[in-house]
């Protein structure tokens, strides 16, 4: 018994000292799991800003009821949230197959292997989960400024706190996270020994690889892009009603855009070989290539997502607005202040899950790369200039989705506003330069903390 509780000591420092070390490798996994829990408390505690604030007995009445509303819209965001730890996972277990490995060679034992999986998932958890109810707790002014501005009541600055939401979200990000460190143990003990030892030499599967000329792949985005934008256009109607087809049609359409731009970019680039041949060009430029060229499908999804998410934030601001104005539906009480709470909170979660798969999706590239590095630190290549290499590398990959999800946004921003003309609201340009910027900050923020994460696993440690 003496043996067993040692055992099981040994296993809880191994454990921690995992997660101690890997900080600042994984700090793009804790960084998502921090915001996911921020915005899910702070959607659960909507209801409590509005209490807060000086209401009468008529509006709290009125509140309470639409927190019931709101609870049942976090069911969604809880589920998106999912989506995204469950992909941020896999991207964790693929890069530590081979520590893994090295556990069960040095005679731990699955079982053992996975309480270490386990035991970290746990800590993990449970400091993002107190990181971010703390952080919810810390934003709740900011958030209730939300709350107030879209259900049309006074606010003044008030720090609040709310039980009920915290253990709403504890109880939605223990069961998430069980999941997905279940499925985290099952995908380790299911590998044998020999597979995990060799995940370093089995690169990412490219599940979609389109073989077709480029000029087909370039008719096709510019009928599928045409289609989305022209409907837009031309339709609203339309394309209201059929807003998720379309969205699919927008990803098929990004998907070969990105296509063409990997295939004739570099092209162009290799036709003036005074600038292609000098310093790392050549070696970044078949890097860039070879991420678009296996991600490219990825990049799409982000794209579609960050502009889903921009559109949904503007349309919530300025549809609370016309609410408020009581233009749409004359002097008549809608009750539908929720759903465009829900709107901004949809938008918000969008946008965050766009960023971290972006990121994590560079960081899983990176540690295919881990090779190429080492080919260059061998030969002498210079830091300095390999690390401007990796910066640029990721702000590329940032840059690219970005500036597609913005040329989206400019279609939907147009049916916006148009909606916000016939409303009567107020205040469009404003939301529409807010949200942007706030879109950019935090893809900013995530790009900030990609490339130094990515540094840290490319730029050999010297001694």
């Amino acid at each position: 018994m003496e043996s067993l509780s040692w055992g099981y000591e040994m296993l809880f420092k191994l454990a921690l000292g995992n997660v101690r070390r890997s900080a600042h490798d994984f700090s793009v996994y804790f960084l998502t799991l921090v915001l996911a829990v921020c915005l899910l408390y702070s959607f659960l505690a909507s209801n409590g800003y509005l209490l807060a604030l000086d209401l009468t007995s008529e509006q709290r009445a009125n509140f309470a009821q639409a927190g019931g509303v709101l609870e049942a819209f976090a069911v969604f965001v809880a589920v998106i949230f999912a989506f995204l730890i469950g992909y941020a996972n896999v991207f964790l277990l693929r890069r530590r197959r081979r520590e893994f490995g090295l556990y069960e060679l040095l005679g731990m034992g699955q079982a053992r292997v996975s309480a270490v999986l386990a035991l970290e998932s746990g800590m993990v958890g449970l400091a993002s989960l107190i990181a971010g109810v703390g952080m919810g707790g810390l934003l709740s002014p900011a958030f209730g400024l939300v709350a107030a501005f879209v259900f049309g009541v006074a606010w003044h600055p008030v720090m609040t706190f709310s039980p009920d939401a915290a253990a709403q979200t504890l109880a939605a990000f223990a069961a998430i996270m069980v999941v997905a460190a279940v499925r985290a143990v099952r995908s380790v003990r299911k590998r044998t020994l020999v597979e995990l030892m060799r995940s370093d030499h089995a690169p990412e599967r490219r599940r979609l690889v389109e073989t077709r000329p480029v000029r087909l792949q370039q008719a096709a985005a510019a009928v599928l892009l045409a289609v989305v934008w022209g409907t837009c256009l031309f339709n609203p109607g339309y394309f209201v009603v059929f807003i998720i087809p379309m969205g699919f049609i927008a990803l098929g359409g990004t998907y070969f855009l990105f296509r063409v731009l990997g295939a004739r970019v570099p092209e162009r680039l290799r036709r003036h070989p005074e600038g292609y041949w000098c310093g790392l060009r050549l070696f970044t430029v078949r890097q860039v290539e070879a991420r678009i060229e296996s991600g490219c499908a990825a990049l799409a999804a982000v794209c579609v997502l960050m502009a889903a998410g921009m559109c949904m934030v503007v349309a919530g601001l300025t549809f609370s607005v016309g609410l408020r104005e009581r233009a749409l539906f004359g002097s008549v009480q809608t009750g539908l202040e929720p759903i465009a709470f829900a709107c901004i909170f949809y938008g918000a979660a969008f946008l965050v899950c766009a960023a971290a798969v972006l990121a994590l999706q560079q960081l899983s590239q990176a540690s295919d790369s881990v090779a190429a590095y080492g080919a260059l630190d061998r030969l002498g290549a210079e830091r300095s200039m390999v690390r401007a290499s990796i910066r640029f590398q990721v702000a590329i990959s940032f840059a690219v989705p970005g500036v597609m999800a913005c040329v989206h946004c400019v279609f939907g921003f147009v049916l916006i506003g148009v909606l916000t003309v016939l409303s009567g609201s107020v205040g469009y340009l404003s939301f529409v330069a807010g949200t942007v910027f706030l879109t950019a900050t935090t893809f900013a923020v995530y790009g900030a903390v990609t490339s130094r994460a990515c540094s840290r696993t490319l730029l050999p440690q010297r001694r």
